[in-house]
């Protein structure tokens, strides 16, 4: 049980800004089904920084942290998604003499930067690619889901795929001159 002072402190200082918290990753981060793991993971670790006196605000730090748990969830999303079954043991690329280690580094460099190009997608236009890409839904269960129309989800999916595209080519991960899969005049 924590000291009379730290539950004090815990119950002035964090623990009103859990409502907008809530919001926060509600509006930022729809598709998480556990904002209340996210939220508690949250307020360990800043009472872990209050002890150890690294806490300068503690709004920002909650906020940032509660970010970065949720942008870790989408990669171990993404990680754990990827898995096929085991039938052949011998196609297993882990155990190819050929394996790469640093392809291997290079793939999950590539993965990281797709999960920071679409965390910083708009907000509805995130929440439409991650509803196509992660979840699998068609363009007509997602206008449904979300009460627009699917040529509305068609305009969200260029715009991602545009943007993301852009996010990449300014990380080097694509060629300057290769030419855009979507023409930049086709959505506005």
């Amino acid at each position: 049980m924590p000291p009379p002072k730290e539950f004090d402190w815990f119950n002035t200082e964090v623990k009103p800004c859990e409502p907008a918290l809530r919001a926060y990753l509600q509006k930022r981060f729809p598709v998480l089904s556990d904002h209340d793991d996210l939220v508690q993971e949250a307020y360990t670790r800043v009472i872990h920084a209050h002890r150890q006196g690294r806490l300068t605000s503690v709004k920002a730090f909650l906020f940032t942290v509660t970010r970065n748990l949720a942008i870790d969830m989408f990669r171990r999303r993404g990680r754990t998604s990827n898995h096929e079954p085991i039938s052949d043991v011998a196609a297993l690329p882990a155990l190819d003499e050929a394996a790469d280690p640093v392809a291997s580094l290079e793939l999950q460099r590539r993965r990281e930067v797709l999960i920071e190009a679409v965390a910083s997608l708009p907000e509805r236009c995130r929440e439409v690619m991650m509803l196509r890409h992660l979840d699998g839904m068609h363009y007509k269960e997602i206008a449904e889901r979300l009460g627009i129309s699917p040529h509305t989800v068609k305009v969200h999916i260029v715009k991602g795929v545009r943007d993301c595209t852009t996010y990449f080519r300014k990380r080097g991960l694509f060629d300057a001159e290769a030419p855009s899969a979507i023409p930049e005049d086709s959505v506005r």
